[in-house]
């Protein structure tokens, strides 16, 4: 089996990490615009509100909302067939709970997927990409309030409304499973827009479930309205995949990887199958958590499931059991191990192509729905040669390994694949680090980690590899 001749291949980015023009349009202040620069080992800060003097990358990005045009040429060069970016709530919603959403706003996303559509490339749209506007997270809580149901519905719907003719597919919720980190507070404001208090330290866990449902709420209550608006939408949900592996053959172990991945995935389950599993639910009982969902809710939750299965694959994980725990209940910031038998990135990403092939089937035996790669890239330094060049060897290696994998996945198991968007065709600023030397893209931008640069784009060695994949649809790598 080749990959189908329709395959869509391109590109994946978010609009905070690439737009910038942060006050332009008449945006508001999202989550992503009072997070400071990091840097590999070194968390970024969230400060609260905007203060002068730090350094927030995000603000400026790569400055997209200027270059849009000239690097969606440089997209259609390679040969594009897709992009896959995300809607900034707040320029539509500056505050997240207006009456009418900003027109502006909503003109610059028109004109941009013209400029997609003008050069024959199908916009993949994300709905909410680590975007929450900071009105949401100041006045509600973000997604512990079930208040934020109805704003991120009523956002959905002006989006789906207004590009109806423009985009067919759609994502709701970037990577939320990520949560499943629940100590960690840069993935609750990210995913959740929860600002943990000290007074709610005790209940962080509860709050981190209690949001992921609003959220799977909302997704499912906004997959109804879009396919009321347009019946042939494709809306998808966007789940991290990193797979956890068992470290060893012990059957304490094997077990372990089973309580990680029922911790990591059960939120593609209620997507995919429109309930919340009973091992989910069984482990809220064992720890006292309790989770506010009506019986119109989880009705909402069955009828809105959806129609592909959108993921990040860019590492696996690895679990060993540690000490007693008879429920086999993974901790994220506990109970993840090295694995000997990869290797490592910089960042300490573990490089593991068989592990995307492993992740297609994974999710292709559990829930048979039609799938996209949506992110897999390899964040790395770039070094510019005297002459301008740029001998990405180490990036190309990378995916191509993983596009191998991709193809073996659909070849040997029959797995039904859309798409794939690599992350990400252009330098962007880091989600996790705020960096920009940590560079995925095909197309360099010069830019700084402290801001500096002129931002001209220029094409790397990788450009003209991927231009051939999609000219021989991936039959040549």
């Amino acid at each position: 089996m080749a990959l189908r001749k329709d395959f869509l291949w391109g590109g994946a980015v978010a609009a905070h990490q690439l737009e910038g023009g942060w006050q332009e349009g008449g945006k508001g202040i999202s989550v992503a615009d009072v997070m400071t620069a990091g840097a590999n080992g070194v968390p970024r800060r969230i400060t609260n509100g905007v203060i002068e003097g730090e350094n927030y990358p995000n603000h400026e990005a790569v400055d997209f909302y200027h270059h849009y045009k000239g690097d969606i040429e440089l997209f259609a060069e390679m040969g594009f067939k897709a992009f896959r970016t995300s809607i900034a709530w707040t320029r539509i919603f500056p505050e997240g709970d207006e009456e009418e959403p900003n027109e502006e706003g909503l003109k610059f996303y028109d004109d941009m997927f013209d400029e997609l559509i003008r050069h024959g490339i199908e916009p993949v749209i994300t709905l909410c990409h680590f975007e929450m506007p900071m009105g949401i997270v100041n006045k509600y809580g973000g997604f512990a309030n079930k208040k934020v149901i109805d704003l991120f519905v009523k956002y959905a719907r002006v989006c789906f409304e207004r590009y109806k003719d423009k985009v067919k597919y759609w994502m709701t919720f970037n990577e939320i499973n990520n949560q499943t980190d629940w100590k960690s507070d840069h993935h609750l404001i990210q995913d959740s827009g929860i600002i943990v208090s000290d007074e709610q330290r005790p209940i962080q866990e509860q709050l981190m479930y209690q949001a992921a449902v609003n959220e799977l709420i909302a997704s499912a209550q906004a997959t109804l309205v879009g396919h009321e608006i347009n019946p042939d939408f494709m809306i998808g949900c966007m789940i991290a995949m990193c797979p956890v592996y068992p470290a060893t053959d012990k059957p304490e172990d094997i077990m372990m990887h089973v309580g990680a991945m029922h911790k990591r995935y059960w939120f593609a389950e209620v997507h995919a199958r429109g309930f919340l599993p009973e091992h989910i639910v069984a482990y809220w009982q064992r720890k006292g958590i309790k989770i506010d969902i009506s019986e119109e809710e989880k009705e909402i939750l069955k009828k809105g499931t959806i129609d592909y299965l959108a993921f990040s694959y860019y590492m696996s994980f690895a679990t060993a059991v540690q000490g007693e725990n008879p429920g086999f209940d993974y901790d994220e910031s506990r109970d993840l191990v090295r694995n000997e038998n990869v290797p490592a990135s910089e960042w300490g990403w573990q490089i593991d192509p068989m592990g995307l092939r492993y992740s297609l089937n994974w999710f292709w035996d559990h829930f048979h729905k039609p799938m996209m790669i949506v992110e897999n890239g390899f964040g790395a330094v770039d070094t510019v040669e005297e002459d301008g060049s740029i001998h990405d060897d180490y990036r190309i290696d990378y995916l191509r390994n993983h596009i191998q994998a991709m193809k073996d996945a659909v070849d040997y198991e029959g797995v039904d694949l859309l798409g794939y968007t690599m992350w990400a065709p252009i330098d962007i600023v880091s989600a996790s680090t705020g960096e920009m030397k940590k560079r995925y893209g095909f197309i360099y931008v010069d830019k700084n980690n402290d801001g500096s640069g002129t931002l001209e784009r220029s094409r790397k060695k990788s450009f003209d590899w991927y231009k051939h994949v999609i000219e021989t649809n991936g039959e040549e790598l």
